[in-house]
């Protein structure tokens, strides 16, 4: 029963996953530290109140309740195009229920040669697009079991969004010019409904997942920014190592391309996370690697820490491999 829900919900990946978008994206990398220290290979490990974002279908196996705030930045912007992410949020899970908030921010350039005869004058100097994003976005979470092991669920939510476009001096380079972005003033603001699918099998150690994000693949400004559909599986194996430690290993990987302001975007990721001293202290590392456009990667690495019985100060950091992509952030955890 678990491999047979698997397989209808990567079909539904694949499926969903064929139709093309047309705007730029905000990546599916962009919330929950445990998640982006393992390196974005975490659809078949959520667990906590992340899996509001990653694995709705996830939350099933989660504990008994979960609160985190938090806040991470992610960017691309030491060359043309480029991109700056910004995320803080809460979120409450006590399966079958969740709740989330989330802030996003999202600014970008993109190429010159992208935007070729499009880019206007700036006395008398070339000058390239400058394109922001900002939304508030509050989800409800439902999670229901189907068969012992297996889970699925729905994250649906309303986002309010802000649109804003303008243009700079082509020569100010990149930094400057997602400053200058994200600066930008006026736009249009509007709401659209839109949900995620998720589902969980579990056999012994072995976690598997699906997810599919933006299944409506709501449009803002006429289209002119869209969040296209994503669709995501994973596997991971979480195992009891000899003295109890838990060891998990995961991968992702994007069932199709998606565009974002840094380009074509479909990636491959892995991760690994240890807890250590009676699970007080949690080390994690990773990798992911673009398959599309530029091919870039990136390593990971994050951990966790105890404050006291169920209170857990999560963080994580990317570097590594493409020197163009970089983030850091941190949570406040509260379970049980």
């Amino acid at each position: 029963m678990a491999l047979r829900t698997i397989r209808w919900c990567a079909g539904l990946c694949l499926a969903l996953g064929l139709v093309s978008s047309r705007a730029d994206a905000q990546i599916v990398e962009a919330v929950g530290e445990r998640a982006l220290g393992m390196g974005g290979a975490f659809v078949a490990v959520a667990n906590d109140s992340s899996a509001t974002w990653w694995n709705p279908g996830a939350l099933a196996a989660g504990p008994f309740i979960d609160v985190s705030i938090v806040r991470t930045m992610d960017e691309q912007r030491d060359a043309l195009p480029a991109r700056r992410e910004r995320v803080s949020g809460f979120a409450l899970t006590t399966p079958p229920f969740g709740f989330s908030f989330y802030r996003l921010r999202l600014a970008g350039v993109p190429a010159a040669s992208a935007v070729s005869g499009q880019a206007g004058r700036l006395e008398g100097q070339p000058t390239l697009p400058l394109r922001a994003w900002s939304a508030s976005q509050v989800g409800a979470t439902l999670v229901q079991t189907i068969a012992p092991g297996t889970h699925v669920g729905a994250t649906v939510k309303y986002i309010r969004g802000t649109f804003r476009s303008g243009s700079d001096a082509a020569d100010l380079g990149p930094s400057t010019l997602l400053d200058r972005a994200g600066d930008l003033g006026g736009g249009s603001t509007e709401g659209q409904f839109d949900v995620d699918l998720g589902a969980l099998a579990t056999a012994g150690p072995v976690r598997l997942g699906a997810l599919v994000r933006n299944v409506r693949g709501a449009r803002f400004a006429d289209g002119a920014f869209e969040l296209p559909r994503q669709a995501r599986v994973g596997v991971a194996i979480a195992a009891e190592q000899s003295g109890g430690i838990p060891l998990t290993l995961s991968l992702d990987a994007d069932v199709r391309a998606y565009r974002t302001e840094a380009g074509e975007r479909r990636v491959i990721a892995l991760g690994a996370e240890q807890w250590l001293a009676g699970k007080r202290l949690a080390l994690r590392g990773g990798a992911r690697f673009n398959r599309e456009g530029e091919r870039g990667r990136a390593l990971t690495g994050g951990g966790s820490v105890s404050l006291r019985t169920g209170t857990f100060l999560d963080a994580h950091i990317v570097r590594g491999g493409s020197p163009d992509e970089r983030g850091w952030g941190v949570a406040a955890r509260v379970s049980f």
